[in-house]
């Protein structure tokens, strides 16, 4: 039992390492700043490689999360890793004039491979624990990719002053090559018939008794109410996150105020640790009484954030947001299994997942728009804690499936599905 706790967090840490190297999609807006600067691209075109890497990654993670459930989470994340580096090295070899060698390195294979990375990373983890750690693992391992900004920043930022864009590309691209295609190697799933500590083992009485929640696949999951209502929640909660996080550089310099680096990394820490924290809360006081909690806090601090206009202030804000946008990163994986099961976990979270990619898209273009007509965030920022109420609203109608039980004679079938 020791041995195969010890391996349960081996894994949970090899997938939270593998997230920090995949996290460099949040730093991209060093890496934009030195394209405008350098080589005088637009805002516009310095934003496309981004905006194309994270509408590729919502996409490929419906597909990496079923190629994991049937291939396993090794091979899935290693190509992760090595598609991710090879898309950073690619992108090296690009010049002011050469865009689309970017939106293809970065956007397509590197937004690709943090889509197959970031999938792989978190279902082999919580199969090694019982359901009462499953929030807990989740939030750890994704508090990675939500943290990684707190050092890829500054990496990169050191890298552009120093040897220049395509040599920053470069070094960044061959160390994430090589770390995420290594800690890959330690991604397993339990054994057949595992059953975590804590947890009974089944007994002779199981052969022909009603023993185990039935694990949806992904055509079953579709055709419950449960998808959709966790499908908008997911939409409406990462509207508001995401449209702070493109927008906060924008935000403090309309207000006159200059934090530079510390707002990435307040916000950065504010994501992981949201992520790990709800994670935990959610073990004890459930899912959705969680999220009720999450999306009135992000209310909330949306209708303020039209007031905060000191540093000290907006410092404060841009925690606050980080941390209730990070809690939907854990929250949310964790109500997937918890609703539909563990054995097929990979798709059904990548097709939940799909409401971040929408909200992520709009909660940038409708923020954009509202500045473009009106001069000002004010009206953005009440759209956003609209939002956010309505998802607190849904959570009150999402409940968990009817429990389906299945029955199995076969003894070792029972075992070998337990997992």
């Amino acid at each position: 039992m020791t041995a195969n706790s010890n391996k349960g967090w081996i894994v949970t840490l090899a997938g939270t390492g593998i997230n920090l190297a995949l996290g460099v999609l949040y730093a991209w807006s060093v890496i934009a700043k030195q394209l405008t600067k350098s080589w005088g691209w637009s805002a516009s075109d310095a934003s496309l490689p981004y905006a194309v890497a994270c509408g590729v990654f919502a996409v490929v993670m419906v597909f990496a999360g079923r190629a994991q459930d049937k291939v396993g989470p090794r091979i899935v994340a290693a190509l992760g890793g090595a598609l991710t580096g090879i898309g950073m090295i690619l992108s090296s070899f690009a010049t002011q004039n050469s865009l689309w060698l970017m939106v293809i390195g970065f956007g397509v294979l590197a937004g690709t491979g943090i889509g197959l990375g970031y999938a792989s990373a978190t279902p082999p983890a919580v199969k090694w624990f019982p359901p009462a750690k499953k929030g807990m693992i989740t939030g750890i391992v994704v508090s990675g990719f939500g943290l990684a900004s707190v050092y890829i920043a500054p990496v990169t930022n050191k890298l552009l002053a120093t040897v220049g864009i395509n040599k920053t590309f470069l070094t960044l691209g061959i160390a994430f090559f090589i770390v995420t295609v290594l800690l890959a190697q330690l991604l397993q799933d339990p054994p057949a018939g595992y059953v975590p500590a804590g947890m009974p083992a089944p007994s002779a009485t199981a052969k022909t008794a009603t023993s185990r929640k039935h694990d949806y696949d992904w055509h079953e999951m579709v055709k419950t109410p449960q998808f959709y209502l966790l499908w908008l929640m997911y939409a409406f909660a990462s509207f508001a996150g995401l449209m702070i996080i493109g927008h906060l550089a924008k935000i403090a310099a309309a207000r006159n105020i200059d934090v530079g680096f510390i707002l990435v990394a307040v916000l950065a820490i504010g994501n992981a640790s949201g992520r790990i924290i709800a994670g935990m809360v959610s073990d004890k006081l459930g899912r959705t009484r969680t999220m009720l909690l999450v999306f009135l806090s992000q209310a909330a601090v949306m209708l303020l954030f039209a007031k905060l206009n000191t540093m000290a202030l907006l410092i404060a804000g841009a925690a606050a947001v980080g941390f209730n946008y990070g809690a939907n990163l854990s929250l949310f994986p964790s109500t997937t299994a918890d609703f539909f099961g563990t054995k097929n976990l990979g798709v059904n979270y990548g097709l939940v997942f799909t409401a971040w990619g929408v909200g992520g898209v709009f909660g940038s273009m409708v923020a954009g728009k509202i500045v473009d007509i009106t001069g000002t965030y004010n009206m953005a920022f009440i759209v956003a804690a609209v939002l956010c109420v309505m998802a607190a609203a849904l959570s009150f109608l999402t409940k968990a499936p009817a429990p389906i039980m299945v029955s199995n004679p076969n003894f070792a079938g029972l075992q070998n599905e337990s997992k």
